[in-house]
């Protein structure tokens, strides 16, 4: 029998708020930890910045020991924009020269500000950074094509985002009247075109005095809060806090609709987790977004800022029950058709054998050629 291969998983502590944290819980007791010998060094977790820095550290130290104990074939980053590239850039470099070839698995969303518009130093670094990785992981061919100005299209895999199912929910929706009810999932903040919905709301409420919009999520709430309390609709908005497994379960089976006026996207979690309860969904024509809602199908995608354009397509479908219902119905069979986790894990697990069989030991390899 042949020995399992041997990965090391970059990964983010399991209580991490956000996309990343919520794509890596699901490998956790999947077919990939059956398949493969996987081994998770964390190195992020949040709180003070001391804390951050102290698991940060924490988090080279294991990896130091996990390449000194261990003869791994792979290393699998998951990597974002920002703080988090110069935070994954000591595992790649250390991987790279232990020989050991390295998946950068990379779920940032604002392209411009992390490259595009850098200085030309740090646009040089993120190249030499990214080169060094064997393979990158995009989350869309969108995503493919900005990262093409980095790195060689060939050494780019598109692996979206996977959704979990519950049909269980989808069957509750249909037997349910309609709520009014309006869900976000998510960081409040300007990327998220948090800013834009209290304007969204008084639009919406003007026609539909009874709709709720539920915020849930962490980051700018405040500021939010006011522009609402100005306007005159906080009543209307109801702000949870960041929700997770049964509170969140609870929201998705309980909501009409999920809403996400997002300015910059990967593959958002949110919206693969609202079809896999059969929501439609209103979002923007950003990142990988497209190819998950299709404009009267299974929800509504609009240019991010267009107020009006948002608030006609939602009062469209709290308006219209059955339509809203059969929409619900689209989005749950895309995803079960196209992202169930089992298909994700499928492409991930192909790609660590292509690697493997590209070349385990490339420094073994050197060394043998210059016998």
């Amino acid at each position: 029998m042949s020995k399992k291969i041997k990965v090391c998983m970059i990964v983010q502590h399991s209580t991490v708020k956000g996309g990343i944290a919520a794509v890596i819980n699901g490998y956790k007791g999947s077919s990939l930890e059956k398949e493969f010998d996987i081994r998770y060094v964390e190195s992020y977790k949040e709180g003070s910045k001391m804390t951050k820095l102290l698991k940060g550290i924490l988090g080279y130290i294991h990896f130091v020991k996990v390449l000194s104990v261990n003869r791994l074939d792979l290393v699998h980053i998951h990597s974002s924009f920002g703080a988090s590239f110069y935070r994954k850039m000591p595992f790649i470099y250390m991987a790279h020269w232990a020989g050991i070839p390295v998946i950068n698995h990379c779920h940032g969303a604002d392209f411009e500000r992390f490259y595009l518009n850098a200085s030309k130093r740090k646009r040089n670094l993120i190249k030499k950074v990214y080169n060094k990785c064997s393979k990158i992981i995009a989350l869309s061919e969108e995503w493919k094509q900005h990262l093409g100005e980095i790195v060689s299209p060939e050494k780019i895999e598109v692996i979206e985002n996977y959704s979990i199912l519950s049909r269980e929910a989808v069957t509750e929706r249909f037997a349910r009247k309609s709520n009014h009810q309006v869900l976000f999932l998510g960081e409040i903040g300007k990327r998220k075109g948090c800013f834009d919905i209290p304007m969204i709301v008084e639009k919406v409420v003007t026609v539909l005095p009874e709709v709720k919009f539920v915020l849930a999520g962490a980051g700018e709430v405040e500021r939010v809060k006011v522009m609402l309390t100005e306007i005159g609709v906080e009543h209307n908005v109801d702000f949870p806090g960041w929700v997770r497994e049964e509170e969140k379960d609870k929201m998705l089976r309980e909501s009409d609709v999920f809403f996400l006026p997002s300015y910059h996207e990967g593959m958002p979690m949110s919206i693969l987790d609202a079809m896999g309860y059969g929501l439609p969904i209103v979002s923007t024509n950003v990142g990988g977004i497209p190819k998950l809602v299709i404009n009267g199908h299974n929800g509504y995608i609009c240019t991010p800022g267009d107020i009006n354009a948002f608030a006609e397509k939602l009062l469209s479908l709290l308006q219209k029950e059955v339509e809203m219902k059969h929409l619900g119905f689209e989005s749950y069979q895309i995803v079960q058709q196209n992202y169930a986790l089992e298909k994700h894990l499928q492409k991930l697990s192909s790609l660590y054998h292509m690697i493997k069989t590209m070349n385990p030991y490339p420094k073994d390899a050197e060394v043998a050629k210059n016998q």
